[in-house]
């Protein structure tokens, strides 16, 4: 009987031993056959999709804002500062704030001078450091925003071609006054300080209304007006 019962344990571990190894053999050809997951070596990098492009600082402003803002030019002959008449032209006064404030002003020239009459600036064009956005931005147009502001001494005005609509950045400053004017050009701010400076590039000696050396502005910047400065 002893002997039979030794026997009977001696096959149940071999039994057990068998199913173990074939569990083994079954889990090592599953883990084989699995498929893997390789790392291609030239496989492209990650790109974020480009961020949306900053809207102007006053895109969104209302009259009130805009009227209380005012610019001021550092020039190679002197400083400039100015006011706005958003009431009467907001989208050119809208455009000039946000191309001060940006920085589209620095470097660009005033290129156009008639004696006595006017300097012009604002020309994209002339900026030392042109790049693809300010090119799209020169090309920009305003839409006609005539006023009853009359065109006198200091008034900053927008320049445009005979066709409608066709303002874009160009502006320019009276030095006298120029009635003809009035009623058809957009007439949205004035110099309160620096028509010393206005005398000073409309000096400058020119050939066929190019000044032979172009005063540049050397830096644009927008700050509340004196007026609405808190201690």
């Amino acid at each position: 009987m002893l002997k039979i019962l030794i026997l009977i344990v001696v096959c149940l571990f071999a039994s057990v031993s068998t199913v173990d190894a074939q569990k083994k053999s079954t889990d090592t050809k599953a883990k084989e056959s699995a498929p893997r997951t390789i790392k291609k070596a030239n496989q492209r990098p990650v790109v974020e999709a480009p961020k949306a492009a900053a809207s102007d600082p006053f895109d969104k402003a209302d009259v009130k804002t805009m009227a209380a803002q005012c610019v001021k030019f550092e020039t190679e002959a002197g400083v400039i500062e100015m006011e706005m008449f958003p009431e009467s032209a907001p989208e050119s006064v809208r455009s000039f704030l946000n191309l001060a404030a940006t920085g589209a002003f620095d470097t660009t020239t005033f290129n156009r001078v008639v004696p006595n009459f006017v300097i012009q600036g604002g020309d994209l064009f002339t900026s030392q450091k042109m790049t693809p956005i300010l090119d799209k931005r020169a090309r920009r147009t305003l839409p006609d925003e005539p006023s009853q502001i009359k065109h006198e001494r200091g008034i900053v005005s927008m320049a445009r071609a005979d066709e409608p609509n066709s303002a874009s950045t160009h502006f320019f400053i009276l030095l006298s006054e120029a009635r003809t004017l009035d009623g058809k050009f957009a007439a949205f701010g004035r110099v309160t300080k620096g028509m010393e400076t206005v005398d000073a590039i409309n000096k400058m000696p020119v050939e066929n209304e190019k000044p032979t050396k172009p005063i540049r502005i050397t830096r644009a910047a927008v700050a509340l007006c004196p007026a609405q400065t808190t201690p």
